[in-house]
């Protein structure tokens, strides 16, 4: 989220925190800039009049060398040829304020879909079937009813699928830059979320290495947790 309207950057991003989605926020753009050098994110709610680095350089360099992340320009410009000259610029998308949350959120899951390293809508492995969009998961046809957070662990894991994902992959994709790294609070969601799943278990710590979902070529090894 950058925007250098301080309340209202905190606002937008505590209320997409609360749907599950991990939030940076910067105030200028070169702070921005800056951030996006170090962490790879899917969707950038960008404003247009920023200090530092004015919204549309930042939405050129983000274009030019960031392929994988989705723009959405987020502005009081609300003519047609402020959309156009926007667009024009290679946002992804464009949203005028002032502006419905609900919508706000819909358009940053779609637009984070549309990301090139997305997958399917649906998310499936080891009989859990996860929609982000609705945020529904079942498992073998049972429903989930998952805590915020735990649905983002899970759709994390499940996006990584086979492959492991670190604690602090997990704090950078599910919490934020502001998580502590020495909490226990990954340990603490994971062990909520293999409750909900039930048996047998489906989520494998390895010590060292970082939790992963179980797929049908693990069903005849034993070890992990």
């Amino acid at each position: 989220m950058v925007e250098d309207a301080r309340t209202l950057a905190d606002v937008v991003a505590e209320g997409l925190r609360d749907q599950g989605m991990a939030v940076d926020v910067a105030h200028d753009g070169l702070d921005a800039a800056v951030k996006l050098d170090v962490n790879a994110y899917d969707v950038v709610v960008l404003d247009r009049d920023l200090p530092g680095i004015h919204g549309d350089a930042l939405c050129r360099i983000i274009t030019e060398r960031h392929e994988r992340v989705m723009v959405l320009m987020l502005t009081a410009a609300a003519s047609p040829g402020d959309r156009v000259s926007g667009l024009g610029l290679g946002a992804d998308d464009y949203l005028t304020k002032p502006f419905h949350f609900p919508e706000l959120v819909l358009r940053v899951r779609s637009l984070a879909r549309r990301q090139p390293s997305a997958r399917s809508r649906t998310l499936r492995a080891a009989g859990i079937e996860l929609d982000p969009l609705r945020r529904l998961a079942t498992r073998d046809g049972r429903h989930l009813d998952l805590s915020v957070k735990e649905f983002a662990v899970l759709e994390a894991l499940l996006r990584a699928s086979p492959a492991f994902l670190s604690t602090e992959d997990l704090l950078e994709q599910v919490w934020d830059e502001n998580a502590d790294p020495f909490t226990n609070t990954v340990t603490v969601t994971v062990g909520r979320l293999r409750r909900k799943l039930g048996e047998p278990p489906v989520v494998r710590t390895t010590p060292g290495v970082g939790y992963r979902v179980l797929g049908a070529a693990d069903e005849n090894v034993g070890g992990g947790r």
